[in-house]
């Protein structure tokens, strides 16, 4: 069996929290009154004792001391009344044991003043209130709260909570409502921000101006500012707070940006005349080796090549003979030949994965060559060949850059190597028809269906729109030094405010307001 924790007192933890008990607490009061009647006794006893010492020895009695009040002196108790008194406390401390278990509260006890005992029995319907503990006598323990001392810990059962009809519903309403009030507040601000934009005052980007002092010269001056040039103790040249010593720095040199490109040296070229003299050494050093297994015997010598221009002579008599056979075989021969120079010449090319890796090579070594930026600004790409032109051959020349539909115009940026980059210009100032526009097919139709109209080669009513007035015009051309676009792609604006923001990513919404602001061509 499991020994219990001791109950905290002088025996157990002083440190340990302790209740009340009412019964202690009735023992001690108890206790508490039987001391006090005890003292009384003994005072009663002890002035008993000094009126009979105060008697003369022949038994009579002293002469009285004056009275205040006609009361007559209390007798001194006898033995049959402190017996009285002894019973009297007897009972009073079983009322008191009595009352703390329920029972009724009768205190007795003997008065001073007389010996007949005095019995006080109150009604038993409202029980002594218990007295709350000193906070003296209270042990030092620092878990106890005196907040909590005499109230028990009530568990009260768990009861049913019912929602009332609708309660969850209303929440949702509400949590709808919400969204679509957050939904309607970011179209509207969207609305607000396209339309706020003054479109009309496109400058450019704003140029910051110069600062105060420059910072290679902020060492030499005390104010941050150029004002005190002409206060010779303000500026530090001489002493030792300078930054201008004996020593000479030599900064490290830095290669240009131009130095940094791959340079490759071009071959030189060749008149006719010099090219057949390197074929024509070029073969002889290749059938050198033939010529010597030849000699030696090793191999047997080619067959005579047989033209139509030396039939005659090389066959002799055999062509004298039966010119025709001479002939067939001689045409035999020659288309023998071209066989296999078309075969030769099948076997030397490369297949689509080679040419498509030797083109990626090449572009790579142009773009390493440096890179080169330009703008170009179209009236409208309404037109659907137009736009599959312009996407499709700057994929194939490798180049990235961005083409920005709009409705008042259409800005188009590429980037890339000087190669691909002259081409691209070729074709967009040379080659493509701008004013060129036809309907469009059953398939091009139905990819258009959700494009705005000013997107579509047709007017609301179905007719041909008219492109005579459209045209392209390169507004930029420059060196670049990386690049701001990854790939190449396209994106469709309907405000110049939206095209702007969006070019202001790379850092080129300049580049908008210098086509907005160029004249036409």
């Amino acid at each position: 069996m499991v020994e219990k924790r001791p109950y905290p007192g002088d025996h157990g933890d002083p440190n340990k929290r302790s209740r009340p008990d009412p019964v202690a607490m009735a023992r001690a009061k108890a206790a508490e009154i039987s001391a006090k009647a005890k003292a009384a006794e003994i005072a009663a006893r002890a002035k008993a004792a000094q009126i009979m010492s105060q008697r003369p020895a022949n038994g009579a009695s002293p002469s009285p001391a004056p009275v205040a009040s006609p009361t007559p002196p209390a007798p001194a108790p006898s033995a049959s009344s402190r017996l009285q008194a002894l019973k009297a406390r007897l009972a009073d401390m079983t009322a008191v044991a009595k009352n703390a278990n329920g029972g009724p509260f009768i205190s007795t006890f003997t008065s001073t003043e007389g010996s007949r005992p005095t019995t006080i029995d109150p009604k038993p319907s409202q029980p002594e209130p218990q007295p709350e503990p000193k906070k003296e006598e209270l042990p030092n323990n620092p878990y106890f709260d005196p907040k909590n001392a005499g109230t028990a810990r009530s568990k009260n059962p768990r009861t049913l909570q019912f929602s009332r009809t609708g309660k969850y519903l209303e929440q949702g309403s509400k949590l709808r409502a919400q969204q679509r009030l957050e939904h309607i507040k970011k179209t509207l601000a969207i609305q607000a921000r396209r339309a706020g934009l003054d479109e009309n005052s496109e400058r450019g980007y704003l140029v910051q101006p110069p600062p105060d002092i420059e910072w290679w010269d902020e060492g030499l001056l005390e104010d941050k500012t150029y004002d005190c040039l002409d206060s010779p103790d303000k500026v530090k040249l001489d002493g030792d707070d300078t930054v201008i010593t004996l020593y000479v720095q030599h900064p490290p040199y830095l290669k240009a940006p131009q130095d940094q490109l791959l340079h490759v040296a071009k071959p030189m070229y060749l008149t006719s005349k010099e090219q057949a003299k390197l074929r024509r050494m070029r073969r002889r050093e290749d059938l050198k080796e033939e010529q010597a297994k030849i000699r030696l015997g090793l191999k047997p010598p080619p067959p005579p090549k047989v033209k139509r221009g030396n039939m005659m002579r090389v066959m002799g008599e055999q062509a004298i003979a039966d010119p025709t056979a001479v002939e067939q075989l001689v045409e035999s021969q020659i288309k023998e030949r071209h066989d296999q120079h078309l075969t030769a010449n099948e076997e030397r090319k490369l297949t689509k994965e080679q040419r498509l890796a030797k083109l990626e090579e090449q572009q790579q070594k142009d773009a390493q060559k440096g890179l080169y930026m330009c703008v170009f600004k179209v009236d409208t790409l309404a037109f659907g060949k137009h736009r599959s032109k312009v996407d499709l051959n700057s994929k194939q020349l490798a180049l990235t850059g961005i083409t920005l539909f709009n409705p008042t115009m259409n800005l188009i940026i590429i980037e890339g190597g000087i190669h691909s980059v002259n081409k691209y210009k070729k074709l967009m100032l040379q080659r493509i028809k701008w004013s060129e526009n036809a309907l469009p097919t059953d398939t091009q139709a139905e990819k258009q269906v959700n494009d705005p109209q000013w997107m579509k080669s047709v007017d609301a009513q179905g007719q041909l729109k008219d492109l005579s007035y459209n045209s392209c015009k390169l507004v930029f051309e420059g060196e670049v030094k990386q690049r701001n676009f990854r790939k190449w792609g396209s994106k469709r604006c309907e405000t110049d405010g939206e095209a702007r923001e969006f070019l202001s990513r790379s850092k080129l919404d300049s580049l908008w307001a210098l086509a907005k602001n160029s004249p036409g061509l």
